[in-house]
């Protein structure tokens, strides 16, 4: 029988980011699209920011953190190139919606986040996720416990992002983050090799910066 149910504003609203935000702005990996058109990212923000969780801005969260735009995470997770079979570390946990967009199309993603009132609130918000496992520790930190990873998403923008993080992606593993150069974020992308890793900028688009990722500043007299 045909389903002749009015859909919410909510959904208007979803199918509305998808089509303005994202498909005009190359997010076109179909699996993050398909994630991203069905998770209902009102249930992730918190309730106060329900009517503009599908708005192209950043929202607020508690202890002074911000939830990054709809548009700056669906360019990072296409730029990760995620497979199913993907084991993936997620910096940023918030209330967890980059954690369910990645459970769509990742086998395992592991979600750091180092507050306690947003990491409880990721956990809740996950609990039907079962490939989702919530680490509440500090964001530099990652989840070493849990290493080695196919991908780390950075769901922010960092100065410096610590080789601690990036050792706990294997040779090959892909990385994308936002980046602060000259006070500017940018959305960057790049791989681990045996030799190293290097983050080459991909779109000049606003991220929100993650705290604890400050370049140590050089002493001048």
């Amino acid at each position: 029988m045909m389903d002749t149910s009015t859909p919410s504003v909510t959904e208007h609203a979803r199918h509305a980011m998808v089509a303005s935000q994202l498909r005009t702005t190359a997010v076109n990996d179909a699996r993050v699209i398909a994630a991203m058109s069905t998770i209902p990212r009102e249930r992730y923000v918190g309730e106060a920011n329900a009517e503009m969780a599908y708005r192209d801005r950043p929202l607020p969260l508690p202890g002074g953190r911000q939830q990054n735009t709809p548009l700056a995470t669906g360019r990072l997770l296409t730029e990760a190139a995620i497979e199913p079979t993907d084991k993936v570390l997620l910096i940023g946990a918030a209330g967890g919606y980059t954690a369910a967009v990645l459970a769509e199309i990742a086998a395992t993603v592991v979600a750091v986040e180092e507050d306690a009132v947003l990491a409880e609130r990721a956990r809740a918000n996950l609990a039907d996720w079962p490939n989702v496992t919530v680490v509440e520790a500090s964001l530099k930190a990652g989840a070493p416990d849990h290493a080695p990873f196919d991908a780390l998403v950075v769901d922010g923008a960092v100065e410096e992002l610590p080789e601690a993080l990036v050792a706990q992606v294997h040779a090959g593993g892909r990385i994308v983050s936002g980046v602060v150069d000259r006070g500017v974020a940018k959305l960057a992308r790049g791989a681990r090799s045996t030799n190293g890793f290097a983050l080459l900028p991909f779109a000049d688009i606003d991220c929100v910066v993650l705290p604890g990722f400050a370049r140590p500043r050089a002493f001048t007299f």
